[in-house]
């Protein structure tokens, strides 16, 4: 019998206090004097520690500096080719997260679909769309082979799916940070997939969270709150009286899971916090206030600056994703509000570098 998704919780006194307590951080890592170097640097970081602690948690033993070296191709591990297959696969899903947030795409099954199948891939840019299970999966103890949960039959999946995306992009009223955990849980729950579940469910909530503001520059990773205590994660999503998805566990008060997730959040965005006091270096000049007048796709662009003092509208096309005249007109729209300017005027291969001030930036 499938059972509608109707999340269950509770806003306790401890769940309200982390959520004003990310509110506050969140300001304050916003408004932290900061340059374009260090957070260039601060935001690559916490894009490998993302990879890292999430292919962590599914038992990939490669170490941040060796995923550096893998996605730079400056490195092969001969024997772990499977473990850099996955790490080329989460970094290209969370490239993909960036640039949909830039783009403004709401959350779609078919976002869900092309995610799951990045991580399934090499690192691919170009993947078409995973299919859900057709089959039953289960998730067994890896020690007894005891099971420990059994999802929702293959027939029931493409509903539950539909029903969670639907309750995502209808629920905007609610505190972001918890639709983004409620979210990660019926991912986890529906178990859509045969394999690559949980770093799927932890795009998702990556995905949602930068959609609705709490992105805060791309510089935190809840991955790691999560893989460093692994037990505790488990122990928080496994709510229910039984193991079987019909027998309780569709209908469970998941304000356990809640109050870990923004928990985590809090955690992480302290952490971000000293990392930008540790990182700032004295005598540079802050240029956060320049940085906070650029939109998110604006910010991003500022990556290709970074490697060539001129770019081209193609170029920006294949940052976002978007079609060629799509492209141009951004960049057109870009250079009449002052951010880029005309290198070459022809309309063929037209080029432009940053204008004046943001040239500073980089």
């Amino acid at each position: 019998m499938l059972i509608k998704f109707k999340p269950k919780y509770t806003l306790t006194p401890k769940f309200v206090a982390w959520l004003m307590r990310i509110e506050a951080i969140k300001e304050k890592v916003l408004h932290l004097p900061l340059t374009v170097k260090v957070y260039a640097s601060l935001r690559e970081t916490a894009r490998l520690y993302t990879t890292h602690y999430s292919t962590m948690i599914e038992g990939n033993e490669l170490e941040p500096d060796e995923i550096e070296k893998v996605l730079k191709h400056k490195g092969h591990f001969p024997g772990r080719e499977r473990e850099e297959h996955e790490v080329k696969g989460y970094y290209a899903a969370l490239m993909q997260v960036e640039q949909w947030v830039a783009q403004g795409k709401p959350v779609s099954e078919s976002m869900i679909q092309t995610l799951h199948a990045l991580l399934m891939s090499d690192g691919r840019a170009q993947v078409k769309p995973s299919h859900y299970r057709d089959g039953q999966n289960v998730i067994r103890d890896g020690r007894t082979r005891a099971i420990v949960y059994m999802p929702p039959e293959a027939k029931d999946v493409p509903k539950l799916m539909k029903e969670m995306v639907n309750w995502i992009v209808n629920n905007k009223d609610l505190p972001c940070p918890i639709v983004a955990g409620i979210a990660h849980y019926q991912f986890a729950t529906v178990h859509p997939y045969y394999d690559g579940n949980g770093r799927a469910a932890r795009l998702l909530t990556t995905l949602i969270l930068h959609l609705g503001g709490y992105d805060l520059r791309g510089l935190y990773s809840l991955e790691e709150y999560y893989a460093r205590s692994l037990n505790a994660y488990y122990d928080a999503i496994n709510i229910g009286p039984s193991h079987n998805y019909y027998e309780g566990r569709a209908e469970a008060d998941i304000t356990e899971w809640l109050e870990y997730f923004v928990q985590g959040m809090t955690v992480s965005l302290e952490n971000i916090l000293k990392r930008m006091e540790r990182a700032q270096i004295s005598g540079d000049k802050d240029q956060s206030g320049l940085i906070r007048k650029l939109d998110p796709r604006q910010r991003k662009a500022l990556e290709l600056f970074e490697e060539s003092e001129i770019i081209t509208a193609s170029q920006i096309a294949k940052l976002f994703g978007f079609k060629p005249r799509t492209s141009a007109q951004l960049c057109k729209s870009w250079v009449e509000v002052g951010f880029l300017k005309i290198m070459d005027g022809s309309n063929k291969g037209r080029k432009y570098s940053l204008a004046k001030p943001y040239k500073n930036l980089i």
